[in-house]
């Protein structure tokens, strides 16, 4: 008992905003429960597949250093995809004896590895390129080459740009690397469908592992991204935007009740937020009232999350 003389006031004052809100977003569906995510994984993987093939296949016709470069990104990108699809997987399974806050954190572990994946194969790249630029490339059957390398490239095109969209929308950090890696790869496509261009009009042999080398420096980067948002998940690190939005809900629905918070803090789970925060009511308000209040609040904050949110406030008097 915190009181007893408001006992359903609060209640009864924030009970009709808060109701409406959640009503008019019951029919919005449970990211957790949406099957898309899985079937864009394995779309992913399959495509991952069919890119590393097509992409061979122009290397043994061609013995162009920058498809090289293509394929080997390829190769890196199949074997990412292999432990994402493994991570969503595991992300998705509820608490347990042994993780009692649940296997999101796995995020974080997916996107790092695909990260260091992805700066593995730039180094691999570097390496070849520079020694083709010394040696001086050979190459055969450019146009045939090229057109399977902009096949993939436009596959890839479309797959990332629908995997970053479907991760966004299921607040899936997972998904959303994978479709940024599978861009990298469309990005990369289109370097060396450039480069093989600029080799054919030229005439100049070395442009063709010059590009491999700028390629592999912009894979490079993209690769140390990801593992630098990998590190600030496992670190736990503050994303300003939500941390305004979480703060906007609670002074919107704390001001409306006529009580107060503080110790707001929140962190990123990978596929899920937790959020946390203390409530403070004045001192006659009743344990029932001032829980009632409580349970609507966090039910709002998770209403209007895009990810799946878990709350848990602290009730205390002024």
């Amino acid at each position: 008992m915190i009181g007893g003389g408001l006992k359903g006031e609060i209640y009864n004052l924030v009970e009709f905003p808060i109701r409406t809100r959640i009503m008019a977003k019951t029919e919005i569906p449970n990211p957790q429960e949406s099957r898309a995510p899985q079937l864009a994984m394995r779309l992913s993987l399959a495509a991952g597949f069919f890119m590393l093939v097509t992409k061979a296949v122009a290397y043994g016709m061609t013995g162009s250093a920058a498809i090289l470069a293509d394929a080997a990104e390829s190769v890196v990108h199949v074997v990412a995809v292999c432990f994402a699809a493994y991570s969503l997987w595991l992300s998705r399974k509820p608490p347990d004896p042994t993780h009692q806050y649940g296997h999101d954190k796995i995020a974080f572990f997916s996107a790092g590895f695909e990260g260091a994946m992805i700066v593995l194969a730039a180094v691999y790249i570097l390496y070849e390129s520079v020694q083709r630029l010394i040696a001086g490339p050979r190459l055969e059957n450019v146009g045939a080459g090229a057109s399977l390398v902009l096949v993939a490239g436009l596959i890839n095109g479309i797959l990332g740009g629908y995997l970053v969209w479907i991760g966004k929308k299921n607040g899936s950090l997972i998904l959303e690397a994978d479709g940024r890696h599978v861009l990298t790869d469309c990005l990369t496509s289109l370097g060396v469908l450039v480069g093989l261009g600029l080799t054919l009009l030229t005439g100049w042999g070395r442009l063709d592992p010059v590009v491999a080398i700028l390629i592999a420096l912009q894979i490079l980067w993209m690769g140390s991204k990801l593992i630098r948002q990998s590190i600030g998940g496992l670190m736990d690190e503050v994303d300003p935007v939500t941390q305004a939005q979480i703060r906007q809900l609670l002074t919107e629905m704390t001001s409306e009740a006529g009580v107060a918070f503080h110790g707001l803090r929140h962190r990123n789970a990978g596929d899920s937020t937790w959020v946390e925060f203390h409530l403070l009511f004045p001192k006659d308000t009743s344990l029932e009232s001032a829980h009632s209040l409580a349970t609507r609040i966090e039910e709002w904050i998770q209403h209007d999350s895009t990810m799946r949110t878990e709350v848990i406030s602290h009730l205390e008097t002024l």
